[in-house]
């Protein structure tokens, strides 16, 4: 049963929907049919503009709807390839044109959390945001060392409508592992409590500096991506200050193309920081829509926006190594022998006929181009056979899959020729020579020599413990043998005490019944 704040939260986002025109949504949701008339009471229902075109419809209500709807329509909007042009268009505006909150407003949260006035600060603050999304809002400024900076401070009573939100999606998929065949396969509570940690962590601007510190200590002098630096002395829980930078918004296609980009350059590039923060680092940045990224011409990324990082376990890295190099390969045996070894299918499916359904999808998709690739019709594949195989969703691996579907409509953008796989191909078979090839061995013993070294003098004793050990073992399992061999000689006794008792006691009572 929903309870009744919910069931408010529910009312309310109908409510928007049909104020917004959108009334279509509304009325394919039987539950909630009849909120629709409620809206005529509202005088701003007859005031709207008619003129608007349903995209700008749609991203105005997703504004109004709050932090966690503006982040689904930023994902969308960086797959034009699946969505209308006229939507694709306005949903781009999710990515740093959410409307503003007051600049008194920000200016207070600053100052409160910096302890200090914004002169004290800075030397300059610009009043007017640079950018806003659905988390945050940038303000430009000058430190009095004369460093230009951004200065990012978090949206008041952010925390409370995006946990409002994460109670309502819990409910749901709460709803849907009940009422749902499918939801066991696809852990809709899991999944919900992944994006609960990822989303609340990006409400901490400390952790966040602390993610972009350590991306720029992973590609310190790299020649294809640059990450800020962070002012710590400024940077607090709902406040960060961070090096100014300047580069054209990876999105504005015609603008990079006046720059002069090398397109397809950049789009090899993007897949190699993808693979590099993954396999390498594993620490990768996992927002990277169009908002957050931009290009220092003719072909380096900038990086921004830190909140969401993505990691994986030993485990989960070492299996989508070994199933990515198994598909540029086209050995599909071995990538059903993976999802089965990893637990991600069960154990009782066959491998013959799994490995011809990840065949029949991925041999359409094979060494051609993005262009030529369709992404809706790869997709419906892809859930076809998961259902038929019963594969389960891995909550652990949500980010990663969405930060690969970034890349990838990043790269139908940029350069739509891209080949995906084979550019992502020699990266990895370089990463599996350098983990698991003779030199890898070799410098792992090396670099385990020092705790040897010094464990070394106690070698002896510990042999003699063993030894020991497996002597006083040999002991206790002997005198085990020996009370198990006696107990059982014992217990034969008794029965066969119990099995005369039994024929003396029946030849007696025999005795009894004929003689009486």
């Amino acid at each position: 049963m929903i309870r009744p704040k919910l069931l408010l939260r529910l009312i309310h986002i109908n409510w928007v929907l049909v104020f917004h025109g959108l009334d279509e949504i509304v009325l394919k949701t039987h539950l909630f049919r009849p909120v629709r008339y409620l809206a005529v009471f509202s005088p701003n229902y007859w005031f709207r503009s008619s003129s608007d075109s349903r995209g700008a419809r749609i991203r105005r209500a997703l504004e109004d709807l709050g932090p966690i709807y503006v982040k689904f329509g930023q994902a969308l909007s960086t797959r034009k390839d699946l969505l209308p042009e006229d939507i694709a268009d306005e949903l781009v505006k999710l990515q740093d044109r959410v409307p503003p909150f007051d600049n008194a407003i920000a200016r207070s949260i600053i100052e409160k959390e910096l302890d200090m006035s914004i002169s004290e600060a800075f030397a300059e603050f610009d009043a007017e945001p640079l950018a806003s999304a659905s988390v945050a809002q940038v303000h430009t400024a000058v430190l009095h060392s004369g460093e230009s900076v951004v200065v990012k401070v978090l949206r008041p009573g952010i925390e409370n409508r995006i946990r409002s939100d994460i109670g309502l999606l819990y409910e749901l998929a709460r709803f849907a592992e009940r009422f749902w065949s499918d939801a066991r396969r696809l852990r809709p509570v899991d999944v919900v409590a992944e994006f609960e940690r990822t989303t609340l962590d990006e409400l901490d601007l400390v952790r966040e500096a602390a993610n972009a510190a350590k991306l720029r200590r992973n590609f310190e002098n790299s020649d294809i991506i640059y990450i800020p630096e962070i002012h710590w002395p400024l940077t607090r829980q709902k406040v960060m200050v961070m090096e100014r930078i300047h580069g054209i918004p990876v999105g504005e296609i015609e603008q990079l193309r006046v720059g002069g980009a090398d397109f397809k350059l950049l789009a090899e590039r993007g897949v190699e920081i993808f693979f590099t923060q993954v396999f390498r680092d594993n620490f990768f940045h996992a927002d990277m829509h169009p908002g957050n990224i931009f290009v220092d011409l003719p072909a380096k990324y900038i990086a921004v926006d830190f909140g969401i990082i993505g990691t994986l376990s030993p485990s989960d890295q070492h299996y989508l190594a070994k199933n990515f190099l198994a598909f540029f390969n086209r050995d599909y045996r071995k990538v059903a022998e993976m999802h089965v070894e990893s637990g991600w299918v069960s154990e009782s499916t066959r491998i013959e006929e799994f490995e011809s359904a990840i065949r029949s999808v991925c041999e359409p998709i094979f060494e051609k181009p993005l262009k030529d690739i369709s992404f809706g019709q790869l997709l419906l594949r892809l859930f076809q056979t998961a259902r038929r195989f019963d594969m389960h969703v891995q909550p652990q691996l949500v980010l990663l899959q969405k930060t690969l579907l970034n890349i990838e409509g990043l790269g139908r953008q940029l350069y739509p020729e891209l080949d995906l796989w084979q550019t992502a191909k020699p990266f990895l078979e370089k990463w599996f020579h350098q983990r698991v090839g003779p030199k890898a061995k070799i410098d792992r013993l090396i670099k385990q020599f020092p705790d040897f070294a010094e464990q070394f003098p106690e070698i002896p004793s510990l042999i003699y413990k063993a030894l020991d050990n497996a002597a006083n073992a040999k002991q206790q399992a002997e005198m085990q043998n020996k009370e198990l061999i006696l107990l059982r000689r014992q217990m034969a006794r008794n029965h066969r005490r119990t099995v005369w008792a039994m024929l003396i006691s029946a030849a007696a009572i025999s005795a009894a019944v004929l003689f009486r």
